[in-house]
Order: structure tokens, then sequence, then C-alpha cells
């Protein structure tokens, strides 16, 4: 399942998007396969891990997923890790941690969270180095190929100043 969510994030970096592909599977049948289309659609909310939870309720007929595992390429961020909670998966699986966003374990964690009326369990590392190494190259490309723009200049202070 991770592979074929590689695969999804591969064909969101060919199309200019940070690559992140999701898999809803309910055992070993797959119900969506997403990939980010925050560019594409002009959606903030266009992350793989929505989309795939999105597509596997339609395929299903029901917004509650019990029995459903959610495979993603890269921890979800705190929008993710809450619609896979509300969707009431039963299990996620991710490839690489976010240190910067991620609610399932590096930031806080939201599947396990007592509080919460659902918990689930999570699997860790899965495939990760291909999916890390995806992710550096993507924001390596980014960054060498980004035009300097005005705004990159900080407004305020000596030009010298950093942000």
């Amino acid at each position: 399942m991770m592979r074929r969510a590689l695969t999804a994030a591969r064909e969101a970096r060919d199309c200019g998007e940070i690559p992140v592909g999701a898999v809803v599977a309910q055992g070993d049948r797959i119900l969506s396969v997403a990939r980010v289309e925050r560019e594409k659609a002009r959606d903030p909310t266009a992350h793989a891990e929505i989309l795939a939870l999105r597509r596997a309720a339609e395929a299903l007929g029901a917004w509650r997923l019990t029995g459903c595992a959610l495979y993603s390429t890269l921890e979800p961020c705190p929008m993710c890790a809450g619609a896979a909670h509300a969707a009431q998966i039963s299990r996620l699986v991710y490839a690489t941690p976010s240190p910067k966003s991620g609610y399932a374990g590096t930031l806080h964690n939201i599947p396990s969270d007592s509080r919460l009326n659902h918990t689930f369990p999570v699997t860790r590392g899965v495939l990760e180095g291909e999916a890390a190494d995806l992710l550096r190259e993507f924001f390596r490309e980014e960054r060498h190929n980004a035009p300097r723009k005005s705004s990159d200049t900080p407004q305020f202070g000596t030009p010298e100043a950093t942000i």
C-alpha cells in the first residue's frame, strides 16, 4: 500500500505539487488513492490524505471508515490527522515524520489522544527513506529553481536584514 502511495507522491511531484500520496484500504482492497492537488485545485485543503478519505467514503457510501487503514507518505498535519479521526479509521501508516507539522506523533498525537472519542494505532517509518528522499529532492529543486521576487527581500530595516 505504501508503494502505491509513493507512486501517487511521484505523480504529485511531476505535476509541480508537494510529493505526498495517500491510500485508503480495507484489508487488501484499495478504496482510494490520492495525491496532493493544492496547486491544481487552488484549494488549501486538497491534501492527499483528505482527498483519499473523501474518495474512500464515496466508494463505501458511508463517512465512517471503520475497518480501513490510511497510508500516507508523510505524517499527517493537524487537518489530516483530524480528518482521519473524524472518519474513524482503524489504522494509520505513514512513511516519514513531519517535524514542522506532524500531528501523528511528532508535534502532537491525535491518533492516541485519549481525550478524543476515537483513537487508532499508528505505524511509522514504512519506506521512510524513499519518502524522505522524494521530499528532500523536491524542496532542493524548488529552492534552486525559485525565482527571486522583490517580496523575498525584507521590507523593513536595512537591505541586509534577514527574516
